[in-house]
């Protein structure tokens, strides 16, 4: 008697995840067949450089993309108010890297805080300039696992609708497909085949010597490791891609590899 009990029990709950797994399909289904507010299609055009190079049927694929994250993800505020620009500026900074890979939306991503201002490793705030630790973007783990962490004051900055060589989202969005494979380590093998691995790392050698002798405009964070290598110059590559096309073209093609990107930029 009591295994048929649980065995009741058991189909029950199975029977109510399936429930609310297909109704959250359903609606998700719903939310991707409705076109997005023409406000959110305003502040693309205006803040968006990569949505503004787009072809009209891309900038479609753009924004259901966006609208996928969006209603998959939990975007929140600490200690700030948020509004539909620094949701869709997040937005924005995870479809970017991917947009050539329409089927990808982050699975290991559930939440994005919006904090106030830089943090130290305790997610604390910054109180004043000058902070021993001035921390804009992390991709947690341990506890904070499938969580991202941006300072709201940087995001707004990247996303002005001017070329820029930084973007503290597409920074830490990059570490995400970076970490696909289990490690963090600037070898993002979901996008990059092996045959490129040796190549690419001696590119990495390469141009971290002319970062060092000054030879380079890239930002010297990129000397850190392998892994802020790859987020440093990928957010120059796609906040200011002609630029970095000319100053860069070796980097500029092994990006346009891994990211799968059409080199008509």
């Amino acid at each position: 008697m009591g295994q048929l009990i649980s065995l009741i029990i058991f189909i029950t709950i199975l029977f109510g995840i399936m429930v609310v797994f297909l109704y959250k399909r359903k609606l998700l289904k719903k939310r991707l067949s409705q076109k997005i507010p023409e406000l959110w299609r305003e502040i693309l055009v205006k803040k968006v450089l990569f949505y503004q190079q787009l072809y009209d049927q891309d900038k479609r694929l753009f924004e259901k993309r966006i609208q996928r994250f969006l209603a998959t993800k939990k975007i929140e505020g600490i200690d700030t108010e948020i509004d539909d620009s620094i949701r869709l500026f997040v937005a924005s900074s995870a479809v970017i890297p991917t947009f050539a890979f329409p089927e990808y939306n982050y699975p290991g991503v559930h939440s994005v805080l919006i904090y106030p201002g830089s943090f130290d490793e305790q997610f604390q705030t910054q109180q004043f300039e000058g902070s021993k630790e001035n921390i804009i973007g992390i991709v947690g783990n341990r506890f904070q696992n499938g969580v991202v962490i941006l300072s709201k004051p940087d995001l707004i900055a990247a996303f002005d609708g001017l070329p820029h060589k930084s973007n503290v989202g597409v920074h830490e969005f990059v570490h995400l497909l970076d970490k696909e494979d289990g490690v963090i380590d600037g070898i993002p093998e979901l996008l990059m085949q092996h045959k490129y691995v040796g190549p690419w790392l001696h590119e990495i050698k390469k141009e971290m010597r002319k970062i060092e002798t000054g030879k380079s405009d890239i930002n010297p964070y990129a000397l850190t490791n392998n892994a802020e290598f790859l987020a440093v110059v990928s957010e120059y590559f796609f906040d200011s891609p002609k630029k970095f096309k000319t100053k860069h073209p070796e980097l500029y093609e092994f990006l346009s590899t891994i990211f799968n990107i059409k080199k008509n930029i």
